[in-house]
C-alpha cells in the first residue's frame, strides 16, 4: 500500500494537495488525529475494498493531539508500516495574506490572542521536525492551484518503486528563490533572448528561443559541465536514501533561459529512464 501522511503549514495547500491526489486515484482523509493514523493504516490494509494508494492529513488543527505525531511515526516505522510525508510549506508573508483574505481563524491564533503573525511563527517551529523528516517538499508561495496539481502528480501519479524523483523548477530570482530547491543554479551569465525583439515575448518552450540559448559556446559549454556534474551527484544523493531532489534553475524572469534548460535537463533525465518531472514556476509572471 503506498501511504503518504500529508502536512504542513496552516494556509500552505494541504486541502489542494489532497483533492489533486483524489484527482489521481488516491483514497483521502482530511483532518486525521495522529493517534488514529496507524489504526487507520490497518483498517485500510484489512479492509474489503482494496486500498492501493491512501493519504491522510494530519496537522495542528489536531491541538495536543499534534503532538503525539512524532512517537507514531516512530512507532509506525518500527512495526513496519511503512508510508511517505508530504509537506506543504509556503512564505509567512504569504500565509498571512491568505488566511487576510479568505478571514478564517489560524487554529494556533487562540495561544497569542489572535496574532496571526505569532501563531504562524509559532507553527513553523512546531513542524521543523516534521519538514526535516519529509520526503517531498513544496512550497506553494508562487504556485498556481494548475501548477501545484502538476507537481503532486509529478511526484505520485506513477509508479514510484524506489526510484528517486527528480524535479526541475524553473524561476526568475525577481521572484524568490524556490524554498524546496536542493540544488540552485544560475544562468543569467549565458546570452539572454529578452533583449531580441522578437523573442523578448516568447519563452524557453518556444523553439526560436531555445535555439538562441543553445547556440551559444558560453551555453554548450555550460551544459556539458553542468549535465557532468548534476549525473555524478544524483546517484549519491540516491545512496543517501533520499526521495526527491529538486534542482532549480533561475534566470532574471523566469521566462527564457532558465526554461529552456530545465526543460533540457528534465528531457535528458527521461532519456536515462529516470523519474522526472518539470515545472515553470514564474514563465506567466510579468
Amino acid at each position: 500500500m503506498d501511504f503518504v501522511i500529508v502536512t504542513g503549514l496552516s494556509g500552505a495547500g494541504k486541502t489542494g494537495a489532497l483533492h489533486a491526489m483524489e484527482d489521481i486515484g488516491f483514497f483521502c482523509v482530511d483532518n486525521l488525529p495522529a493517534k488514529l493514523i496507524p489504526i487507520f493504516y490497518d483498517l485500510c490494509l484489512s479492509s474489503r475494498e482494496e486500498r492501493q494508494r491512501v493519504a491522510v492529513v494530519t496537522d495542528t488543527r489536531g491541538g495536543e493531539m499534534f503532538a503525539s505525531l512524532f512517537d507514531v511515526l516512530d512507532g509506525m516505522k518500527a512495526s513496519g508500516r511503512n508510508y511517505r510525508i508530504l509537506f506543504l510549506d509556503a512564505g509567512d508573508g504569504v500565509l498571512m495574506n491568505r488566511y487576510q483574505e479568505n478571514r478564517r481563524r489560524h487554529p494556533l491564533a487562540q495561544v497569542y490572542h489572535g496574532s496571526l503573525e505569532q501563531a504562524v511563527r509559532l507553527e513553523r517551529e512546531m513542524l521543523l521536525p516534521v519538514r526535516e523528516r519529509a520526503d517531498y517538499i513544496i512550497d506553494t508561495s508562487l504556485l498556481t492551484t494548475a501548477q501545484m496539481k502538476a507537481r503532486i502528480s509529478g511526484l505520485f501519479l506513477e509508479d514510484s518503486g524506489d526510484a528517486m524523483m527528480l524535479q526541475c523548477v524553473s524561476f526568475g530570482f525577481k521572484y524568490g528563490i524556490p524554498a524546496e530547491a536542493d540544488l540552485v543554479f544560475d544562468v543569467r551569465c549565458l546570452p539572454n533572448p529578452f533583449y531580441i525583439e522578437e523573442l523578448k515575448h516568447q519563452t524557453g518552450l518556444d523553439a526560436p528561443v531555445r535555439e538562441y540559448v543553445m547556440k551559444w559556446e558560453q551555453t554548450q559549454g555550460f551544459i556539458r559541465r553542468w549535465i557532468d556534474l548534476i549525473d555524478y551527484m544524483v546517484p549519491l544523493y540516491c545512496a543517501e536514501g533520499k526521495s526527491q531532489l529538486v534542482i532549480a534553475v533561475g534566470c532574471t524572469g523566469g521566462h527564457h533561459r532558465s526554461v529552456a534548460l530545465a526543460q533540457h535537463l528534465c528531457d535528458h533525465f527521461l532519456v536515462q529512464g529516470k523519474r522526472a518531472s518539470v515545472t515553470h514556476r514564474d514563465i506567466k509572471k510579468g
